[in-house]
């Protein structure tokens, strides 16, 4: 299905990311995974490897702008050119914002909306110089869209609507080029980055929510997998929420 293609995913050392690296790779391509913990990544390649598929693990702080040319110059040696590209790293603010250091904020600028902004922009030069087409998946969130005075996210629910007006503005500066740009609203899924606050306040939340239930990170696997895919190839710009009628509308 994916046989020939190139994958890039970020943040894939554990949660979302991992789960999407598995799916591409079960499907045929041949996936780069990265994040900053290199022993998780070789473990994830281990299995993907021994499932018959074929992997990279590339360490890296996509804070660190210097780094991002070099890691899709090391995907290409592998592999070639990188046509599929999801933007899953990301860190939250988890607090309120009077509470937050400039650490903090620049820290969740610089990974959740400049570094999606470069790895696209990187991957599209190089796509575009070699008259290919490709995909790209930016993950977004609902709370893009729905936000609480108890929510206390208010940074990462800004970046995470950026990021959604970032997946629009590329796709229709990209679209001449076959590159299609869409973006992923999950609600409240399992993952390591949710588990503390599912811990802190799980079973009030789960009973407020229609169908009393988080989501599971093979809930998502369809929906990458159309994104990514030939016959997705008439969308673009858009945002798909994905989060079981978790909020409102």
């Amino acid at each position: 299905m994916l046989d020939g293609r190139v994958a890039l995913i970020t943040g894939a050392s554990a949660g979302l990311g991992r789960r999407f690296a598995r799916v591409l790779a079960d499907h045929g391509a041949a996936v780069v995974v990265a994040a900053r913990r290199a022993a998780e990544l070789d473990t994830l390649v281990a299995e993907i490897r021994d499932a018959g598929g074929e992997a990279l693990a590339h360490a890296i702080d996509v804070a660190d702008a210097a780094a991002i040319a070099g890691m899709f110059d090391a995907a290409e040696r592998a592999f070639g050119t990188v046509d599929i590209l999801v933007n899953n790293a990301a860190v939250v603010d988890a607090d309120y914002a009077t509470r937050l250091s400039l650490e903090t904020i620049d820290r969740v600028l610089a990974v959740d909306f400049r570094a999606p902004f470069l790895l696209a922009t990187e991957m599209a030069r190089r796509l575009i110089a070699a008259d290919k087409p490709g995909r790209i998946v930016n993950m977004s969130s609902v709370g893009a869209f729905h936000y609480t005075s108890s929510s206390a996210a208010a940074l990462y629910s800004a970046v995470k609507a950026g990021v959604i007006r970032m997946t629009e503005t590329l796709a229709i500066e990209w679209a001449r080029y076959n590159i299609n740009v869409n973006a992923i609203a999950p609600g409240m899924f399992e993952s390591e980055m949710t588990s503390g606050y599912i811990e802190r306040a799980g079973d009030k939340m789960r009973e407020r929510f229609p169908r009393r239930r988080f989501g599971d990170p093979t809930f998502l696997d369809s929906t990458l997998l159309y994104l990514v895919e030939p016959a997705s190839h008439f969308v673009t710009g858009t945002c798909v929420t994905v989060d079981d009628a978790q909020t409102g509308r």
